[in-house]
């Protein structure tokens, strides 16, 4: 058993959202290289989850922040 991380984990570039169980406070975090695959994955999970469109993020910073419920 190690010890835990001081630093938040760096992002990849890509589109993201959050998808969780709904009524769940907590979720994670999904990545897609582009918008069209993002809005494709959002419309899989649309139906059983609880998703949040987070945005675009390059270089570890948000471009965008939509923080869209869905």
């Amino acid at each position: 058993m190690g010890r835990p991380a001081t630093r938040p984990a760096k992002l990849k570039d890509g589109f993201y959202i959050e998808v969780r169980n709904k009524g769940d406070k907590s979720g994670i975090k999904i990545r897609r290289d582009n918008r069209a695959a993002m809005l494709e994955a959002v419309s899989e999970y649309r139906r059983i989850k609880d998703i949040t469109i987070l945005g675009e993020s390059k270089n570890d910073k948000w471009l965008e922040k939509p923080k869209v419920a869905i």
